[in-house]
Formats: structure tokens, C-alpha cells, sequence
């Protein structure tokens, strides 16, 4: 599997603990789409919209427990596949869909997740 997987995956982590700008920005392309489900029909598009829809539905550190690993990776997209656990006691199941640039940054990131009681 390719590196770039796992490397996005690290940053990405270190953006949802900071929840700094810069860290988020430098996971996307400039004009790159955020999707928080399948079926969104808005994703956030570009740097500016995606920056502001993190910081709107920021986690707080502390709050949240990730496990996740790449899962594959073909054709410049790559695939996430992890669990998320709330301090409130939510649980979901996550799988990231992941284009990406030739310079390891997404283009497209489409989440899906699960909760056991669906």
C-alpha cells in the first residue's frame, strides 16, 4: 500500500487535535471538496470552506478516541478505515474515501460512518 495513505492519515490526525488552520489547509489541494457524508449535496469547497467547517464542527481534544489504518490504495485514491469513540459514549464506524494530488494533499474527502445501532 502506498505511503501517502498513511502520511495523510498522520497529518490529518494532528489537524483534529489542533484544530489549527494551518494544519487543516495543508491536508488540501486549494480547491479541494469535503464531504462529512455520502450524501452530502454541499460539500465545503476550497481551502477558506473547508478551514471554517472543521473549526464550526470541531471536536475538542480530549473529547474523542480515534483508531483507524489505511486500508488501501489504487489509482490515486486511498481508503481509511477506522473507529471513532465520543467521551459521551457515541461510537462510529468510519471509512474515508481519499483523492489524492500527485503532492500527497486530498483533492476529495468523502467520510461514511456508521453507529452500531444502525
Amino acid at each position: 500500500m502506498a505511503d501517502i495513505v498513511g502520511e495523510w492519515l498522520e497529518k490529518y490526525r494532528t489537524a483534529w487535535a489542533s484544530n489549527e488552520p494551518d494544519d487543516i489547509r495543508a491536508l488540501f489541494t486549494e480547491d479541494a471538496t469535503y464531504a462529512g457524508s455520502p450524501f452530502s449535496t454541499d460539500p465545503w469547497r476550497g481551502h477558506d470552506a473547508i478551514v471554517a467547517g472543521w473549526i464550526e464542527h470541531a471536536d475538542a481534544p480530549g473529547d474523542y478516541e480515534f483508531e483507524g489504518a489505511p486500508l488501501a490504495y489504487a489509482d490515486g485514491i486511498g481508503f481509511v478505515q477506522g473507529q471513532t469513540k465520543y467521551s459521551n459514549g457515541t461510537t462510529y464506524a468510519n471509512l474515508w474515501v481519499i483523492h489524492f494530488a500527485d503532492d500527497g494533499r486530498a483533492t476529495s474527502f468523502v467520510e461514511w460512518y456508521m453507529s452500531p445501532d444502525t
